[in-house]
């Protein structure tokens, strides 16, 4: 099942947020002093935003989080966290959720979403691939930054154009 994560998951996502992170750093994932867990739960809790995770009997299996960035178009979202946990991965749980995500994103009127992946995290990167994600033109990778920029065009409809127009 996928929903909408409440605040007395925030320790939970956490975990997850951390098992999933940790496969993608060599050395295991750095302690930069973030705390996690009023990180994510302010993730949950702010009206302007969405967390989504996948619950399979009783255990959270997967999380997404995104919402509209500070000086970012108002149609554009940005997918902040995205983790399967690592025992489901090639589960479909990944498609899924990115589905769901992908159904808010329409709903809420997004034309674009960004992201940014870890260079190390080539399974993700091939991942977001899969689901149509492509590297960013206006954000290209600038010398010794650890992190991919992606954009993706929402499907569906766009303001403004009727059906069966060009729109020249």
């Amino acid at each position: 099942m996928i929903r909408t994560a409440v605040p007395a998951e925030a320790e939970r996502v956490v975990a997850l947020h951390a098992r999933a992170r940790a496969t993608y750093y060599p050395d295991g994932a750095p302690q930069d002093g973030t705390d996690w867990l009023a990180a994510w739960r302010s993730a949950i809790e702010r009206p302007d935003g969405h967390v989504l995770c996948v619950v399979e009997q009783g255990r959270l299996v997967g999380l997404a989080s995104f919402r509209t960035p500070e000086g970012a178009p108002v149609h554009t979202v940005k997918l902040f966290q995205f983790h399967v946990d690592p025992d489901h991965w090639r589960s479909g749980i990944g498609t899924a959720l990115h589905t769901a995500c992908v159904e808010q994103w329409r709903a809420d009127g997004r034309h674009t979403a960004v992201l940014d992946v870890h260079v190390d995290n080539r399974r993700a990167q091939a991942f977001y691939a899969r689901q149509g994600w492509s590297p960013d033109p206006e954000n290209p990778p600038a010398e010794g930054d650890h992190h991919l920029w992606l954009r993706y065009a929402v499907p569906g409809e766009r303001p403004g154009k009727e059906r069966g127009t060009t729109g020249e």
